[in-house]
């Protein structure tokens, strides 16, 4: 069986991360979202940005995975699984699932916003936030930015393609822990529904996606993935 999974900020959650809107410590409060998460915002004033991405990259680290993210490793011994998540945690890598594509990139990879490049170097350390830091410079004299998706940019192409495949393969999908209006991603449950395939929502609460959704259940990541497997048979009678 393959099994593709859908993850968003909801599973995260279960873990202590908080959702992106909810993503601001005190002292950025004051700021909208876009401030922070766009081009237009990293060249206005790119200590602040920096600031922010830094402080989430050690919370996120500071953090372990839930029930959720462990189940869905688990599934691996008993179904091909493949992980598409629109989080840019490490918790589904750290709980041991092997395909992991993140559609909206990583706090925990870094590149020059001038020549593009991997930067694999020192990281500021931060034992309290701070509201302005200083980014690392390229050796080409760019500005070392976290590697995410800022509004208004595409999406990584080979992401994007493995999770277009990985959804057109799939004999189930598992949507977890997402708001499913957030697109082009939002757009990968109806493809697979447009195949016949079955698609489990997981969410505690209902979303655009729930009255198309072969299955919807109202429970929390944690809840529901230990034992979905073993209930799906019985579920889709």
């Amino acid at each position: 069986m393959r099994v593709t999974v859908l993850s968003g900020a909801g599973i995260s959650a279960e873990s202590g991360v908080p959702t992106f809107r909810d993503d601001k410590n005190g002292l950025w409060a004051r700021f909208d979202p876009y401030e922070l998460s766009s081009t237009q915002g990293w060249h206005k004033n790119p200590e602040r940005v920096w600031g922010w991405y830094l402080w989430r990259h050690y919370l996120v680290a500071d953090v372990e995975p839930n029930a959720g993210h462990r189940a869905i490793a688990a599934w691996q011994d008993h179904a091909e699984v493949t992980v598409v998540t629109q989080n840019v945690d490490d918790l589904h890598e750290r709980a041991g699932s092997t395909a992991v594509h993140h559609l909206h990139g990583s706090l925990f990879e870094f590149r020059c916003d001038r020549c593009d490049m991997d930067y694999t170097g020192p990281l500021p350390r931060m034992a309290e936030p701070a509201l302005e830091v200083e980014p690392p410079v390229c050796h080409c004299g760019g500005l070392i930015r976290p590697d995410i998706v800022w509004f208004g940019e595409a999406l990584p192409d080979e992401p994007w393609q493995r999770a277009v495949e990985a959804t057109q393969s799939a004999d189930v999908m598992v949507v977890v822990g997402t708001s499913a209006i957030v697109y082009p991603a939002a757009g990968l449950p109806d493809l697979a529904l447009s195949r016949g395939t079955i698609v489990v929502e997981v969410n505690p609460e209902p979303t655009p996606l729930t009255r198309s959704a072969t299955i919807s259940i109202r429970e929390g990541a944690s809840q529901a993935l230990p034992e979905l497997l073993q209930r799906l048979p019985a579920l889709l009678k």
